[in-house]
Formats: C-alpha cells, sequence, structure tokens
C-alpha cells in the first residue's frame, strides 16, 4: 500500500476517535460539575483537562482565566484548537475524501454525512441547548464510523491501518481521561481518606465509568461498590474490557503485525514490550508507583509507538 494512502486512511480513524474520546473527556467535567463541589474544586477538574490535553497555554493566550462556558466552547467549537471536536471531524473527513477510491460507499458517506449534520447542530445552537446530548450525538457517530469500517471494508491492508489508528488513539485518550480524575480530586488516590472525600470520589468515578461505557461492565465484574483501585484496574489491565489501555494495545499488536515489515521489526519489538508490561502488570505495583506517574509514562511511550509507526509506514508524522 503507497505510503499516502495508508497515513490517510491511519489519521481519518484516528481523528474520529479523537473526537468521540474529547467528547467523553467533555462529558466527564460536565457531568462532575453538576455535583456538589466548590468552585475551587471545579477549576481544578477545568484546567486538568486542558493541561492534560496540552492545551491549557493555547486556551489562556486567548480566553485568560479558565472558565467552563469557554473550556468548552474552545474543545467543541473553535477551529484554530487542532483537537477541538469540529477540527478532529473535519479532518477525519478531509482524510476519507483524499482516498475516496480506498473506502466504501458506506464509509465515505457516513464520515462526509457526520461534517454535514455537525455543521447543522452547531449553527442550530444544538450544542448550547443541550451539552450532554451533543456529546453523546458525537459518541455514536463515532461507533457508526466504526462499524461501518468494519462491517463494509476489505479486511486487507487499508483495514489495518485504520485500525492502528483508532487503537492508538484511544490508548492515548482513555491514559488521558483517566488521568483527568487525578487532576479533578483533592484526596490522594489511593490514600487515606474521610468520609466525605469517599463519597465524593465516589460520583467522580461513577462518571469516569459512564463516559467510558463501563458502569455496567464494572458492576458485571465487580458485584462490588466503586473502588478507585478497581476502577483503575479495569480501565488500565483489563483486557476484556474494551477501551482498556490493555485491550487497545492487545488490537494494536495485533495489527501491526499484519502489516510489519523486516524494517520495522523494531517498532514491533517496543509494542509487545509496552503490550507485555500491562498484560504483567498488578495493580498494587501501579499503586506503589502512582498512578499519575504510571499514566505519564505510558502516554510518552505510546505517543513513541506512534512515531514509530509514522516512520516506518506513513508519510510525515501528523500533529
Amino acid at each position: 500500500m503507497l505510503s499516502r494512502t495508508a497515513d490517510h486512511l491511519f489519521w481519518m480513524s484516528r481523528y474520529t476517535e479523537r473526537a468521540e474520546n474529547t467528547a467523553r473527556m467533555l462529558d466527564v467535567n460536565y457531568q462532575t460539575s453538576l455535583l456538589p463541589q466548590s468552585d475551587a474544586v471545579a477549576l481544578v477538574g477545568w484546567q486538568g483537562l486542558l493541561s492534560i490535553s496540552e492545551l491549557l497555554p493555547a486556551y489562556q493566550s486567548k480566553h485568560g482565566d479558565v472558565v467552563p462556558e469557554k473550556v468548552m466552547e474552545f474543545m467543541v467549537k473553535d477551529e484554530s484548537n487542532p483537537s477541538s471536536i469540529v477540527s478532529c471531524l473535519r479532518a477525519a473527513r478531509e482524510n476519507a475524501r483524499a482516498v475516496r477510491g480506498a473506502l466504501t460507499t458506506e464509509v465515505w458517506e457516513t464520515q462526509n454525512q457526520t461534517w454535514l449534520e455537525l455543521n447543522r447542530m452547531l449553527k442550530a445552537g444544538e450544542f448550547e441547548q443541550d451539552p450532554a446530548q451533543f456529546f453523546e450525538w458525537v459518541k455514536v457517530r463515532s461507533h457508526q464510523s466504526r462499524g461501518v469500517t468494519v462491517g463494509t471494508m476489505l479486511m486487507d491492508e487499508a483495514l489495518h491501518f485504520m485500525r492502528l489508528g483508532t487503537f492508538l488513539e484511544r490508548a492515548d485518550n482513555t491514559a488521558r481521561l483517566v488521568d483527568v480524575k487525578y487532576h479533578a480530586v483533592e484526596s490522594d488516590f489511593f490514600g487515606a481518606a474521610t468520609d466525605k472525600d469517599q463519597e465524593y470520589d465516589f460520583y467522580h468515578w461513577s462518571a469516569i465509568l459512564r463516559s467510558v461505557s463501563a458502569f455496567e461492565i464494572y458492576r458485571k465484574v465487580y458485584r462490588d461498590v466503586i473502588k478507585p483501585e478497581r476502577v483503575a484496574e479495569l480501565l488500565i489491565l483489563r483486557a476484556d474490557m474494551p477501551r482498556s489501555l490493555h485491550a487497545c494495545l492487545n488490537e494494536v499488536v495485533e495489527n501491526l503485525s499484519v502489516v510489519v515489515a523486516g524494517t520495522s521489526s523494531e517498532t514491533m519489538r517496543w509494542a509487545g514490550k509496552l503490550q507485555a508490561e500491562l498484560q504483567y502488570a498488578r495493580i498494587d505495583e501501579i499503586e506503589a508507583m502512582g498512578l499519575h506517574a504510571f499514566l505519564t509514562r505510558f502516554l510518552d511511550r505510546v505517543n513513541d509507538l506512534g512515531g514509530r509507526i509514522s516512520r516506518d509506514f506513513l508519510m510525515a508524522e501528523a500533529a
């Protein structure tokens, strides 16, 4: 496959997944902002969201102080922000258009219709009227894009590059989403907490689970009250949880193994090593390291893996 075509397919899927995960991160903060909490705690949550997305300087240069309404607008509608939902869905559509001939009609029409519908909704003010419903729409359109891709595309290299983009982006964003929690709470993650802290954490962890469609899964797996260490285990180490870091790396390794060439054996080794560490890690080891330190290290390594894939298979590395 031409590297140019592989590049467009990879980033089409990656930007679609990024739009969904931006919606998920915003939804966490929006839902938790409705809970009883001090203004200071709420502010930490919004600052944390911008910081882990590496967008705090860009936001502050444009808007100054962190204000929830402005953060939401910046992350949803601002075309100058390359990670906003509108920018991601536009980029996904443009990448799809560039390789229209490599896509089935259904895949192209799904991408194109998402872009057209997004513009209609924003002009009609539907985002401001009901942010939660808008975020849900973004997630559903992403689900539809993945479903029509798997359901209609030939199972060749094109599909594997699309899947690589999806799961690299999902791994990155799941780590960032869990890290939002770290920035948003006052009490230590695993440390001793008062009854008030525990009640406060319960609602925040519930929001986190719902944001990744994992609330029912948690109940089925653990059959217990929500505990931070078990939420972390579910979203990081459980291979049977679709959005966990472990599950994402399993998919990356599986798809990478199909397209790998002799020149990219080091990239395959790097991916397999990261997968193995998640496979054999334990939550108490992550506790000892510290959740934030673990996630920061993971993000560095998964981003390096994305760079290696770009150098081996794709065109110049995208942002």
